[in-house]
Parts: structure tokens; C-alpha cells; sequence
């Protein structure tokens, strides 16, 4: 940030502008009086240059200027990291979950717009800024438990549930030990799948209900831009747990989406 904050005051309007005319002035006055004057006017003019520059680099207006102009581009950053985003994950939605897609992407645009009509203030910068980690965290688990959704769903755990029953059927008419055991234990593990599953069934309609929890807090930051309600410190805190919550499960997620179910 200080490297950038530099670069930032070598280049400031006013100091190139400053530098630019004190070397224009230095080449004017060398033609008339001598090129010996050229080099001591240049050199005074790196130096005031040099002084404007540190001046700026110091000054807590610019740097105030500088960080709210660096956040106005990450916010613009974020803006098109969540249209990528979206545009990516509605391939994955069914017209439910696209509805929902579009419903957070809705909010976002009306939080872009409060973001331009407000103009920059420190918390509406920093609760636009959140509100698009919000939305980034929520589209990614989105396709993430849409791509789930869909692999779970296209399971069919008949020929399980039917190898059960025929395993189970055989135990009742088989009495050599090593063959039940042998039984018993294909038992098991057609179980463990099924057992599997409906935990994963459960976790995304934990995930699901977390989706619609993130949804809520876009919505009411967005009903804080407009309206003013709350304060910062509740807001940015609640806003950084689900940021962090949602990171985690769409990390879970995404590992599972690597290994695929088979049966």
C-alpha cells in the first residue's frame, strides 16, 4: 500500500504540473542568461518537485484521498468479479436456484446504485465492499451446491435398497457361518452408502437454509444503505461471519464436488 501510496504522489497532477513548469522556466532562463544556469535551476526544480512529493506522500488528505479512490476500484473489481461470477453459475441452476441468483444479483445492482448515489463516505464504502464479498461468497457456494443438488439427485439407490433385501433374505435361509458373515458385511456396506447419502441430503438442506440466511443479510444491507439503520460495528461483524461461513462450506463443498458417489 505505501509502495502504491508512493507511486501515487510521484505522479499527483500537482506535482508533475509544478515539475513541468519548473523545467520549462529553467530551459527559458538558460537560453537568455547562459547554459551554465540550466543545471542549478533543474536541480532546484527536482528539489521542490521532490518536497511536493514527500509533502503529498505525508499528507493525511491525500492519503485519505488515495485509500477511498483504491477502494472505489477494488468495489468496481468486485462489481465484475460477481457478473463473472454469475454469468458462470447460472449454468449450474435449475429455475429455482436461478431465481435466486438472480434475485441476490438484483440486490447487488441496487447496492451499486445506492453505492454511486451516496458518493465516497468511509461506511459506504466499507459496507459496499462487504456487501460484494457477500455476494462473491454466496454465488460460489450456489454453483457448489447446485453441482451437489444435481449429482445426489441423479443417484438411484434402488439397486441398493434391492441388494439389502435380497442380502437379507439369503441370511434367513443360509446357516454357514463364513457365508453370513460374508452376507452381514455386504449388508454394511450398501447401508454405510445409504447412510451416506441421507447425510448429504441433510447438509445441503443445511447449506440451502445457509444460502437463504446470506440472501437475508445482502437484503438488509442494502435496506442499511438506503435507510440508515443499525451501526457500523454490528453490521461489519455480522457481515464478516458470513463471509467467513460461507468460504468454509463452499470449500467443503467443493472437495466433495471432486469425489464423485458411485454405487
Amino acid at each position: 500500500m505505501k509502495f502504491k501510496l508512493f507511486i501515487s504522489s510521484l505522479l499527483n497532477g500537482r506535482n508533475i504540473g509544478t515539475l513541468t513548469i519548473l523545467l520549462m522556466f529553467s530551459g527559458m532562463a538558460s537560453e537568455s542568461r547562459g547554459d551554465l544556469l540550466f543545471l542549478p535551476l533543474s536541480a532546484a526544480s527536482f528539489a521542490v518537485y521532490s518536497g511536493l512529493v514527500i509533502q503529498s506522500f505525508t499528507s493525511k488528505k491525500f492519503q485519505e484521498k488515495f485509500i477511498s479512490k483504491m477502494k472505489h476500484r477494488n468495489i468496481k473489481k468486485l462489481d465484475r468479479t460477481c457478473i463473472t461470477l454469475a454469468d458462470d453459475a447460472k449454468r449450474y441452476t435449475n429455475a429455482a436456484y436461478y431465481k435466486k441468483l438472480r434475485l441476490i444479483m438484483d440486490d447487488k445492482n441496487e447496492i451499486m446504485k445506492l453505492y454511486y448515489k451516496e458518493g465516497p463516505n468511509f461506511l459506504n464504502e466499507k459496507i459496499t465492499e462487504k456487501a460484494l464479498d457477500l455476494v462473491i461468497s454466496y454465488i460460489k457456494l450456489l454453483k457448489s451446491f447446485c453441482i451437489r443438488y444435481k449429482e445426489l439427485n441423479s443417484v438411484d439407490v434402488k439397486p441398493v435398497q434391492e441388494r439389502i433385501a435380497k442380502n437379507s433374505r439369503k441370511l434367513n435361509f443360509t446357516s454357514d457361518p463364513k457365508i453370513r458373515e460374508n452376507i452381514k458385511k455386504i449388508i454394511e456396506m450398501d447401508e454405510k452408502i445409504l447412510s451416506r447419502l441421507k447425510e448429504e441430503k441433510l447438509n445441503l438442506e443445511r447449506i440451502d437454509t445457509r444460502l437463504d440466511y446470506i440472501k437475508s443479510t445482502v437484503y438488509m444491507l442494502k435496506q442499511q444503505l438506503n435507510l440508515k439503520l443499525g451501526t457500523e460495528e454490528e453490521l461489519l461483524e455480522k457481515i464478516e461471519g458470513a463471509v467467513n461461513e460461507a468460504i468454509a462450506l463452499e470449500s467443503v463443498l467443493d472437495e466433495r464436488n471432486k469425489r464423485r458417489i458411485k454405487i
